[in-house]
């Protein structure tokens, strides 16, 4: 499939706490809905940040353990379980493009904006793919932990250990856009992966039997990680026959003052992190 012809901006890595980077994602949906610039970024957590799926219980929290090693918490707009997010670790990207310029369906849609995911670990020399066939859960309220989906779980095999989760994506549509977000793992830090939860019954080495991080697998330093995250969604956007791409994108003031908005009223509301959305209080 080709990239969106559309016109296109990449905003390099920028590290802000997790309720700030979930309502820029929000944020990039809008003014791609309003006729502004489809948005590719990669960016970083600072400081590490635990983001709830939509409707998962907060009960299923470790909130001392997340306010005693400084770990943010937020909800984000799409589904599925608890994701923690290390400020080193963890590598994000995502993708906000008009809905009418990206396929209708999920799984066609998954697909297309997965590509400079999948191009991203090439360039790396990673071997990674979507996973062929469903893993089993090791733990629901853990999105890393719960069975792997191959529609969007992406895994990465060494010959050695087996194919285990390298990436997760998800989607979700607000006015008109296609907002895509993903998490890429630099590094499985894995104690703090399972702390962030309230008993889990899995331990740091059945974490690592799911999960393996990039620098486990190639010699490289996380920089050189990101430029290729980058690199990659530069060059498909690119490749769209008419579609241009400004490479050193930013967020006009109007966009960060209503992302401002949306961590206030919702992405740090303890009413939206601490309470599942439709599920009452």
């Amino acid at each position: 499939m080709t990239a969106p012809a559309v016109d296109w901006r990449l905003i390099r890595e920028e590290a802000r706490p997790g309720p700030m980077q979930m309502a820029l994602d929000e944020v990039a949906a809008e003014t791609a809905a309003a006729g502004g610039p489809a948005t590719l970024r990669a960016y970083r957590w600072e400081p590490s940040c635990l983001t709830l799926g939509r409707h998962q219980e907060p009960e299923t929290v470790d909130w001392g353990f997340c306010e005693r090693e400084g770990i943010d918490v937020t909800r984000r707009q799409t589904g599925g379980g608890g994701i923690y997010h290390d400020g080193r670790g963890d590598v994000a990207y995502s993708i906000a493009v008009p809905a009418d310029d990206v396929p209708g369906e999920l799984l066609d849609c998954y697909h297309l904006l997965c590509e400079p995911v999948l191009d991203a670990f090439d360039r790396l020399g990673i071997d990674a793919d979507y996973v062929e066939g469903p893993l089993p859960e090791l733990y629901h309220p853990a999105c890393y932990l719960r069975e792997l989906h191959p529609a969007h779980d992406v895994v990465a095999d060494d010959g050695r250990a087996g194919p285990r989760k390298i990436a997760g994506n998800a989607q979700y549509r607000k006015r008109e856009a296609v907002i895509q977000h993903g998490s890429l793992t630099f590094s499985a830090e894995a104690d703090r992966h399972l702390g962030v939860f309230d008993g889990s019954p899995v331990t740091p080495e059945g974490f690592r039997e799911r999960v393996v991080g990039m620098d486990e697998l190639v010699d490289v330093d996380r920089a050189d990680a990101v430029a290729a995250v980058e690199a990659a969604l530069a060059d498909w956007a690119g490749g769209a026959p008419d579609a241009t791409v400004e490479t050193e994108g930013s967020w006009t003031d109007a966009e960060l003052e209503r992302a401002e908005e949306l961590v206030a009223e919702k992405y740090r509301d303890e009413g939206w992190v601490r309470t599942r959305p439709g599920g009452g209080a």
